[in-house]
């Protein structure tokens, strides 16, 4: 009788494999080499939302099957940033040979927690060019993590630990003071989520008010810091924003700095997109002074286009941060020799273990486009948002909500209203597959948000932006006017929508 074969899970034929390997990778460059001649962004329907409801699959079902499906059920549904009227958030638009390198790192499916392999070489590669790009020395260490919210957290671990000693990670903060840290009113919500992890509270976050611009308010800063001493509490950290979330503003990096140096307090850049700034020599001097940094939050994967994800933080001190994290695990044992060789591991340096080989996708983006090309395409967005507010200018139905400080553009309709017809046309938008904005607030008012992050768009597509804008108006006030009860009368929106058409 036969012995049946060993279980095992590479391909019975490797041939065909290839071949639909082959055909799923044409597809897939095809699809982004086209993105612009579907839709941003259409939801999946119901039909496709119950093909995911099924029981778990217990026998195999054939490749070229499984890819029909993603062409079918998957592809069409995305979140629709690789198009270039996605502008709803600040997210990377990838590129094709981050593509590629994802799709090979995959393959040599490296953990790159640790060990003594190529993947950490390369890895350091990356740090070594993180610290030339912001001017930190060559000691500087970093690690890749999801992003700069994951990022921004280890950084305060870091800041908590130079304060109160190593040896907080054994006693806690009860047996310290309490500690106070500071961040700009207009900070990313994961900064006061990394006061509550870490333990300091976020009732111990002074979120310091901004000036006209969205900068934080040095000399509010300097005073906060003042008060919390002479209150008993232990100031500690300062977390600077280069590029707010809402409107794109920078904190003046530079007198933050001076602040820190004054108080002695850990200086932090959350730098989540604009910290890429440097990358680009008509925009650097928005990072001036993010040299003296004791430590930088940014992505790769937002201005850079790495393909998500590829979070980032880079330490001034690098044996400060390896003290944050590493353990004497018996499993994590080093040799001299060997895999289980070298001094410093990524999981020294945060939480994770198990880590995908980020690198590499990094490493392959900057060394077959080139720092300056990427650069380029940066400068390239903030022209694009320049001509999305001259367009808004001369609109007669939209203003602009905040100053248009490097890609970020923030507007609504002229006319009063309380918001409602901005957020029916961004669902309009949405829906239609015109465009992918997003709602925010400022200063309690809606806004329509245009983050342009995207190296493939172009002021063409601001022109096209505007057209569907009025469109979309129409048709929310035709909707609102279908859906008045007798008698009511819809909000007034000012000019009639057919005076912006007739511009055109």
């Amino acid at each position: 009788m036969a012995a049946e074969p060993e279980p095992h899970l590479d391909p019975e034929d490797w041939q065909e494999f290839r071949r639909a390997s082959h055909r799923a990778l044409d597809a897939m460059i095809d699809h982004v080499r086209t993105i612009r001649d579907g839709p941003v962004w259409q939801a999946a329907p119901a039909d496709v939302r119950a093909r995911f409801r099924t029981a778990l699959p217990r026998a195999p079902r054939g490749l070229d099957e499984v890819l029909g499906d993603f062409d079918a059920l998957i592809k069409p549904y995305a979140t629709g940033n690789v198009h270039p009227l996605f502008m709803g958030w600040v997210h990377g638009a990838g590129t094709p040979v981050g593509m590629l390198a994802e799709m090979l790192a995959a393959g040599l499916n490296a953990n790159c927690g640790g060990r003594n392999h190529i993947g950490l070489v390369v890895e350091r590669q990356v740090v070594d060019w993180a610290a030339e790009l912001f001017g930190f020395p060559p000691a500087s260490s970093g690690v890749f993590v999801t992003g700069t919210s994951a990022a921004n957290l280890l950084a305060l671990l870091v800041a908590r630990n130079a304060a109160l000693g190593d040896e907080v990670r054994a006693d806690g903060l009860r047996a310290g003071p309490q500690l106070a840290c500071y961040a700009s009113a207009q900070a990313h919500g994961c900064v006061v989520q990394a006061s509550e992890i870490a333990g300091v509270g976020s009732r111990h976050l002074r979120l310091v008010p901004v000036d006209a611009d969205g900068a934080m308010r040095v000399d509010l800063l300097a005073e906060a810091i003042v008060r919390d001493r002479q209150a008993g509490l232990r100031p500690f950290m300062v977390t600077a924003t280069a590029g707010t979330v809402n409107t794109g503003a920078f904190d003046d990096l530079a007198a933050v700095a001076a602040v820190c140096r004054t108080e002695r307090l850990w200086f932090h850049v959350d730098g989540a997109f604009g910290a890429l700034c440097a990358l680009a020599p008509g925009l650097r001097h928005r990072v001036a002074g993010i040299a003296a940094a004791d430590s930088i939050a940014f992505d790769f994967h937002k201005w850079a286009h790495v393909p998500y994800d590829a979070g980032f933080l880079l330490v001034r001190d690098g044996e400060a941060h390896r003290r944050t994290f590493a353990n004497q695990a018996a499993y994590l044992s080093r040799l001299p020799s060997g895999l289980a060789a070298g001094e410093t591991w990524p999981c020294d340096l945060g939480p994770d273990l198990s880590r995908s080989f980020r690198a590499l996708k990094t490493w392959f983006t900057f060394q077959v486009l080139g720092a300056d090309r990427i650069g380029a395409c940066i400068e390239h967005t903030c022209r694009v948002a320049k001509h999305l507010e001259a367009l808004l200018r001369g609109s007669d139905l939209f203003e602009l909500r905040a100053p248009v400080a490097l890609n970020v553009v923030c507007f609504g309709l002229k006319a009063p209203g309380d918001g409602g017809l901005e957020r029916d046309i961004v669902v309009d938008l949405h829906e239609s597959g015109a465009a992918a904005p997003s709602i925010t607030v400022l200063d309690g008012k809606p806004a329509i948000r245009a983050a342009i992050v995207n190296h493939r768009t172009t002021a063409a597509d601001m022109d096209a932006f505007h057209d569907a804008l009025s469109a979309s108006l129409r048709r929310a006030m035709l909707r609102r006017m279908k859906n008045a009860t007798p008698g009511e009368t819809p909000a007034p929106t000012g000019e009639e929508p057919r005076r912006d058409a007739a511009r055109r």
